[in-house]
This record gives structure tokens, C-alpha cells and sequence, in this order.
């Protein structure tokens, strides 16, 4: 049997860190186990009493709320979420943060050097709906142009994606969440790994396509068209082709050179998150995020709902008072929004989370947190905004995988990395997903699925160093063409689902 795994010396639970039975004794002091546990579940590593605030990673992760006997699994039967400290020392740790940039040598990759100063990791034809009504019609043509084998002849050409959502009109014609779906759509159609974007209407709907065409000030990258005026479905889906067919000569004409790895902005994921999450590919990917901005590179966390609890921790790495507050803006707008539409911020963990080990969002906002590594925070965006600082920065989002994927993407993150330990089925589009499994179980389970195994951080012993150099290894080699996992199974497409907020009507 394993020893449990202590993660800091003030906590007062430890981690399991395989499944043991019932009757047996994890700490030797002859408490044994009522039942079987799962590895990465807590024990309590002393004894508790009601109320007592329980610690993992130095922190607290909630309440306990009836006694604990040491030895005793400590999870959602005893232990539950709590109010988090408020006293936020911020910038204490910036030297530090300034201090972990690493100095690193210069490195390339092999990207798509855009006129505009962009550089794409992937060189694709966007079909972007500006209506739900729209969205049928772009589907069934990427759909038949992929199956007539129209992109074959175009080898510098890396798809066609179709982005399709269930917005865009019964919605108000200004505020935020106008703005929202405005910049996603504006974000993915000019995205660095996008050649070409054809917007596609109805043409009475509220976010009108005008609006898109008048921004592109009638170059030749995008271009658009409407159903009404093209004479209905399949008139549209064939006049869709055409102009695909039109724009893959040129698009095709760029081809990969060498590109510096500064301009890379990395998106920062996580979904199905278990106990081994913030011992493993979390922190190794937090270690990989450090070697990215010290190449002048640029990570992006986000999902706002799971670093409550944990925004100390980002706060005290803030590099201006003024970064500070925007954190902190967010942190209150959650809160407001939660209990104005009934819920809590600790809707989080979900029940998959729960079964990997996972009680409160407490507990997982620290796992989540450790993605973003230990340099300073250079920057915090709004959905979807445009990534313009380099460093480690944080865009709003919610917790949602697939919506706050979708809002780094807009802000022009060119590859992702997405933590799972549950076995999330994720892929992205125009930008790559980097799929890293928490644990060798996972790995061994969906072996089309996951990019990166880093259960053997715990299995076998490996660094978190050494597996935070594989992981840049992986994201210059995927930035530079190498297809992921998720990109040889087909996902992405659907997963493109931009943040819809504000009334229905």
C-alpha cells in the first residue's frame, strides 16, 4: 500500500493516492476504513470537530460538519463549502511571480505568418452563422464539401470548420451579451488560423450581417451572404461551396515557415477534474505555462466560477492594483449572478468531479489555479476580448468547457491544453486541443482521446519539470501541424458555443 500523500505540512487531510479496501489502514493508527476509497479521495490526517475548517494545499477547502476521526474519508458526508477569506494581500508575491519567469532560449515553430502580423497554428475556411437560422445551411455545406474531397488537392489548407449556435436573433440589438456573440463571431472569422471566413445570415435577423462586412472594409479574407437573397436553403448551401471553392487557391497559397514561439498564446482548460488533477497535469501544465511566457509567449486561464476561492492566489501575483480590481470585478459579478438566478458558486464540483474526489469548489479552484503556474498576472479580459499582452493573463468565462473554450479562442488563442481526469471528450476548432490525462487509469481508457499522460507523475515517479518540457514539446510540435487527438477524431465543431447571456425574447 502507497503511503498518503501530504501536499502541504499545515494541512489536515491527506491523499490516497491508489483505491484501497474496506479494513484497510492508510495511516497505521489503527483506524481502519468502513469502505473501500478511491485514490484521490481525502483522508483526515488528525482528528475534527464539527465546524473546524479543513485544509489541502495550505488552504481552506471548506467546513467539517459533523466530528472526523482521524484516518476517517473526509469528503461530501462530512465536509462541506464555506465562506473563503476575503483578505487579499495583493501583489505580495509579485516579486517572486517576476522571479519564476524562466530565461529561455529562443525557440520556433512552423506556423502560418499572416500579413496582418498574425501567426496561425492551423490554416482553415471558417463558415460562421450570425443566426441560428443559418446554422443548417453552413453545417450541410462544410459537410458536403468534406465528403466530395474538394480540400484534398489543397494540402496547405487544414479544413473547413462550421460555426453554427443558437443565438443571434430574439435577443436585445445592444449590451453585453450583443457585445459577447459580436466578438466571438468577429474573433473566429479574423482568428490567426483562419485563412478565409464567409459569414453566413437569414437577413432579418438582430446581429446582422451588414454589421460583419462593413468591419472587413471589403477585403478579400471575408466575405458573406445571406439565405433570403440567395433564394432560400439549398441554393445558399451550393453558393456556400462555390465561394469556398473560389477562396482555396489563395488560402492554400500560404505555407508554413518558421515562427517565433512568442507569439503563441496558449488557452488554459480543464474539465472533468479529479483528485489527482491538482497533483499532476495541473501543475505540471502550470510549470509548462511558465516555460511558454518565459519564451515571451502568452497563457490564458479562465472559468471564473472555479478559481473562486483561489483568486487570492491569483491576486497576490496581480502586477498593478488596477489588474487587481478587475479580478475582483468578476469575482463580484459571479456572485451576483449566481444568487440573482438561484444558484450558488458552489454549484461546482459536478457529480463526475465528486466521484474523482473532488467536495467543494474550494478544493477544485485550487487544483484549477495551479494551470496558470507562478508568474505574474500581466492582464484580466473580458468574454471573448482581444488577447493583446503577453505573460500570463485571465479572460472571464464561465465554468462551462465548451463556452469558455470558445471565448479564448475569440480573444485569438492559437492552441489549447485541457487537464481532464474524469475523461472529458473536448476538441476545438480553429484552434488545437492537447488533451492531458490526469492519471494512468484514463490514459489507459481512452487512449484515442488523451494526448498526454501524466499519471505517471504519481506512478512512476516522473517530475513534474520533466513532464511540464514534454508538454512545450507537444504544444510546438502541435503548433506547428502535428494533429492531437481530438482533431483525428472530428471534434470541434460542436463545441463551438459562445457564452449567451442576457434576456430571451
Amino acid at each position: 500500500m502507497a503511503d498518503p500523500i501530504l501536499l502541504k505540512s499545515t494541512d489536515t487531510v491527506v491523499l490516497l493516492p491508489e483505491r484501497l479496501p474496506a479494513g484497510a489502514d492508510p495511516l497505521g493508527i489503527g483506524a481502519p476504513l468502513e469502505r473501500a476509497v478511491s485514490g484521490g479521495h481525502k483522508i483526515a490526517r488528525v482528528a475534527m470537530s464539527q465546524g473546524d475548517a479543513i485544509y489541502k494545499f495550505g488552504q481552506i477547502i471548506g467546513h467539517a460538519t459533523r466530528d472526523i476521526a482521524a484516518g476517517a474519508h473526509v469528503h461530501s458526508h462530512n465536509c462541506a463549502f464555506s465562506d473563503h477569506s476575503r483578505a487579499y494581500d495583493i501583489g505580495a508575491d509579485l516579486a517572486m511571480a517576476r522571479a519564476a519567469v524562466p530565461v529561455l532560449a529562443p525557440r520556433t515553430f512552423q506556423g502560418y505568418a499572416r500579413d496582418n502580423g498574425q501567426v496561425g497554428t492551423r490554416n482553415m475556411i471558417a463558415l460562421c452563422a450570425t443566426v441560428n437560422c443559418s446554422a443548417t445551411v453552413i453545417r450541410r455545406a462544410a459537410a458536403e464539401i468534406e465528403l466530395s474531397g474538394l480540400l484534398d488537392a489543397y494540402p496547405n489548407v487544414d479544413g473547413i470548420a462550421a460555426f453554427a449556435h443558437g443565438t443571434g436573433c430574439g435577443m436585445a440589438a445592444s449590451g453585453r451579451g450583443f457585445d459577447i456573440l459580436d466578438r466571438v463571431l468577429w474573433g473566429h472569422a479574423t482568428h490567426p488560423n483562419v485563412g478565409a471566413a464567409i459569414f453566413v445570415g437569414l437577413g432579418c435577423e438582430v446581429m446582422q450581417i451588414a454589421r460583419m462586412q462593413s468591419r472587413a472594409g471589403g477585403g478579400e479574407r471575408i466575405t458573406g451572404l445571406t439565405i433570403q437573397d440567395t433564394g432560400g436553403t439549398r441554393a445558399t448551401i451550393d453558393a456556400i461551396k462555390s465561394k469556398v471553392a473560389e477562396v482555396l487557391p489563395r488560402v492554400n497559397a500560404v505555407s508554413r515557415t518558421p515562427c517565433p514561439a512568442s507569439a503563441l498564446k496558449v488557452a488554459l482548460q480543464c474539465g472533468g477534474s479529479d483528485g489527482y488533477s491538482g497533483l499532476t497535469a495541473n501543475p505540471a501544465l502550470g510549470l509548462a505555462s511558465d516555460r511558454i511566457v518565459g519564451l515571451g509567449g502568452t497563457v490564458v486561464l479562465s472559468e471564473t466560477p472555479e478559481i473562486y476561492g483561489a483568486e487570492q492566489l491569483l491576486l497576490r501575483r496581480a502586477a498593478t492594483p488596477e489588474i487587481a480590481e478587475k479580478l475582483l470585478a468578476c469575482i463580484r459579478w459571479w456572485e451576483e449572478y449566481t444568487a440573482m438566478n438561484g444558484g450558488s458558486m458552489d454549484n461546482n464540483p459536478s457529480p463526475g468531479n465528486k466521484q474523482g474526489g473532488l467536495t467543494t469548489i474550494l478544493e477544485k479552484s485550487l487544483g484549477a489555479v495551479a494551470k496558470s503556474g507562478n508568474t505574474p498576472l500581466t492582464a484580466v479580459y473580458d468574454y471573448a476580448e482581444q488577447i493583446t499582452h503577453a505573460g500570463f493573463t485571465f479572460m472571464d468565462t464561465p465554468g462551462y468547457d465548451p463556452v469558455s473554450a470558445t471565448g479564448q479562442i475569440a480573444g485569438g488563442a492559437q492552441v489549447l491544453c485541457f487537464t481532464t481526469g474524469r475523461g472529458s471528450a473536448f476538441g476545438s476548432k480553429p484552434a488545437p486541443t492537447i488533451k492531458l490525462a490526469t492519471n494512468d487509469a484514463l490514459f489507459a481508457a481512452m487512449p484515442e482521446d488523451m494526448d498526454i499522460n501524466c499519471g505517471d507523475v504519481m506512478s512512476a515517479g516522473v517530475s513534474l519539470e520533466t513532464k511540464a518540457d514534454e508538454i512545450v514539446e507537444k504544444i510546438l510540435a502541435t503548433a506547428s501541424g502535428q494533429v492531437t487527438k481530438s482533431e483525428a477524431l472530428g471534434l470541434g465543431d460542436n463545441e463551438f458555443v459562445p457564452w449567451q447571456i442576457g434576456a430571451v425574447m
